[in-house]
C-alpha cells in the first residue's frame, strides 16, 4: 500500500484533511463484508466520535467485547502517525467469530446481516453497562434517615424507563403503522423502532419511489381483515407505514437478494436503483415533512450471485469521495458514484451494485 498510499496523498495534496487518516483493512479470508461496513462506520462522524469518547472514559475497567475491540481499532486508525496505510483488524474479526458462529466460516457473508448484528450487539453492551452503573449507584447510596430516626418509606413500584444509548440516538428512528377501519373510520396506530430500513426494489427505480412503495396504502380484506376494537369484529381496513421520527443517520438496505420459489434458491437482483446524493424524505408524519439527508457512505456488493462475490465501500470524507477495497484506498470523482446504481438490463457486465446506503440528516442533531 506504500505506493497506493502516497498516490492518495499526492491526489489530495494540500487538500488532505487535517488530522484525518485513510487506512485500508487487511482481508482475513472473505472478511470484505466486515471491512466495507467498518469503513462506512468509521466515516460516520457521530458514531466515531461517540465510540472513541466512550472508549476513553471506560478504557481502564472494560473487559474485552465487540465494542472495546471496535473502539480499539478506530483508536489505532485515528492515532496513526502516517496519513495512509493498511491496518489489520485482526482482534475485532477474532472477537466477532468467537461470539457468533455465523461469521466463523470462510464462506461469503452478508454485509447487512453483519451491520445489523454489530449495532444490536453494541446496544446490548451499552445497556448492560448502563444497568450496572445504575445498580452500583443505587447500592452505594443508602436510604436517608428522617428526623425521628426511622428510615424513609420506600416505594415498591419501580418504573422502568427504556435505556437510550448513543447508538439509539444516532441510528434509531420510529415507524408508525396506521390502520383505518373502513366501517367506522377509527385509526389505530402502532409504533415500532428501527435501526435501518429494508426496502423492496424494482427495475429502473429510485430510492424515493422505493420509500413511497414502503409507505403505500394496503387494503386488508377477505382473509386479511383487521379486528377493529371499536366495531368488535373483523372489518376491511386500510393500512400504511409512515416514518414518525426520522433518525439522525438513516441506513437504507436495498433488498437485492430475493428468494425465487421456482429456482428454490436466492437470486441477486441487479436492478438499477438511483440513490441521490441529497435525499428528501416524504413518507414522514407532517412534523418532519421533506426532511433532508446527505449521502456519505455506500456499501457495494460486487458479483452476480448471493453466495459469492465481494464487498467494497464508497465514502464521503471532507467533501472528497474515496473508494475502499480491503487494503486499497483510492480517490474517486463524485460522478463515479452513479456507476453503482445497478444495471438496467438483466445481463450486464457491471455487477457492482449499491447495497447499503448511509445518509446523514442535514437538520440539527438531537
Amino acid at each position: 500500500m506504500g505506493a497506493a498510499g502516497s498516490k492518495l496523498e499526492k491526489a489530495l495534496g494540500d487538500q488532505f484533511p487535517e488530522g484525518e487518516r485513510y487506512f485500508g483493512f487487511e482481508n482475513f479470508g472473505n472478511t470484505c463484508y466486515c471491512n466495507s461496513v467498518l469503513q462506512a462506520l468509521y466515516f460516520c462522524a457521530p458514531f466515531r466520535e461517540q465510540l472513541l469518547e466512550h472508549y476513553a472514559n471506560n478504557k481502564a475497567d472494560a473487559e474485552e467485547n465487540l465494542l472495546t475491540c471496535l473502539a480499539d481499532l478506530f483508536s489505532q486508525i485515528s492515532s496513526q502517525k502516517k496519513k495512509t496505510g493498511v491496518i489489520a483488524p485482526k482482534r475485532f474479526v477474532q472477537r466477532l467469530k468467537k461470539q457468533n458462529e455465523l461469521f466463523r466460516s470462510y464462506m461469503h457473508q452478508d454485509a447487512h446481516e453483519f451491520l445489523n448484528y454489530l449495532l444490536n450487539e453494541l446496544v446490548d453492551i451499552l445497556e448492560k453497562e448502563a444497568k450496572a452503573t445504575k445498580t452500583g449507584r443505587e447500592t452505594s447510596s443508602s436510604p436517608e434517615k428522617i428526623a425521628n430516626g426511622s428510615k424513609a418509606p420506600q416505594a415498591n413500584v419501580v418504573l422502568k424507563e427504556p435505556i437510550v444509548t448513543w447508538v439509539h440516538k444516532i441510528f434509531q428512528g420510529i415507524l408508525t403503522n396506521e390502520t383505518r377501519c373502513l366501517r367506522c373510520e377509527t385509526v389505530t396506530a402502532r409504533d415500532e423502532t428501527f435501526l435501518d430500513l429494508s426496502l423492496d426494489i424494482e427495475q429502473n427505480s429510485s430510492i424515493t419511489s422505493c420509500l413511497k412503495n414502503f409507505s403505500s396504502t394496503e387494503t386488508l380484506h377477505a382473509e386479511d381483515k383487521f379486528f377493529c376494537d371499536q366495531c368488535c369484529s373483523l372489518q376491511e381496513a386500510q393500512k400504511r407505514m409512515k416514518i414518525k421520527k426520522p433518525p439522525h443517520i438513516l441506513v437504507i438496505h436495498l433488498k437485492r437478494f430475493k428468494y425465487i420459489e421456482q429456482l428454490g434458491r436466492y437470486k441477486k437482483l441487479s436492478y438499477r436503483v438511483v440513490f441521490p446524493l441529497e435525499l428528501k424524505l416524504s413518507n414522514t408524519v407532517e412534523e418532519y415533512v421533506d426532511i433532508e439527508y446527505s449521502l456519505f457512505a455506500v456499501v457495494v456488493h460486487v458479483g452476480s450471485g448471493p453466495n459469492h462475490g465481494h464487498y467494497v465501500s464508497l465514502v464521503k470524507s471532507h467533501n472528497h469521495w474515496l473508494f475502499f477495497d480491503d487494503e486499497t484506498v483510492e480517490m474517486i470523482e463524485e460522478s463515479a458514484v452513479q456507476t453503482f446504481f445497478g444495471s438496467s438490463q438483466e445481463y450486464s457486465s457491471n455487477t457492482d451494485h449499491g447495497y447499503i446506503l448511509l445518509y446523514e440528516s442535514l437538520g440539527t442533531r438531537t
